[in-house]
């Protein structure tokens, strides 16, 4: 069975996450520079089948548009320039980050680790595609 991937994009780096080959378990896969973020996938893609990809969409409280939207956006257009037969979902991000940077207190990592925006960016990627295969079960 084929992968699902997800994307936390942001304008300096690009989460990561992938889930194993039954969909079962969302783990985070890395994080990249988000000017490398296409050429990092065309060489997964390569490697790995991958059914869908799931996309990060960056919302306000009231579900308005995100001062990050345009540049997501444009990171969508190129992505379905370079993988036009990859479907794409758009999922919501809000509150991963917290969640991510919550999850690194839980697990007892410390301040130090904490610090590390790449590792935050990876786990919220991570989050988006659990709840996504959280939902899809029913």
């Amino acid at each position: 069975m084929p992968r699902i991937l997800a994307i936390d994009y942001g304008q300096k780096r690009t989460g990561i996450a992938v889930t194993d080959e039954m969909q079962i378990i969302a783990s985070g896969l890395t994080t990249v520079p988000s000017e490398t973020a296409i050429t990092f996938l065309k060489d997964y893609f390569a490697k790995e089948k991958v059914e869908r990809v799931l996309i990060g969409e960056p919302k306000q409280m009231d579900y308005t548009p995100s001062e990050s939207t345009k540049i997501i956006e444009a990171f969508v257009e190129k992505f379905k320039t370079n993988f036009p037969n990859l479907p794409i979902e758009r999922v919501d991000e809000r509150f991963t980050s917290k969640m991510a940077f919550q999850t690194m207190i839980d697990s007892g990592l410390k301040k130090k680790q904490r610090q590390k925006k790449a590792l935050i960016d990876e786990i919220s990627a991570t989050i988006m595609l659990q709840d996504y295969l959280s939902r899809k079960k029913f």
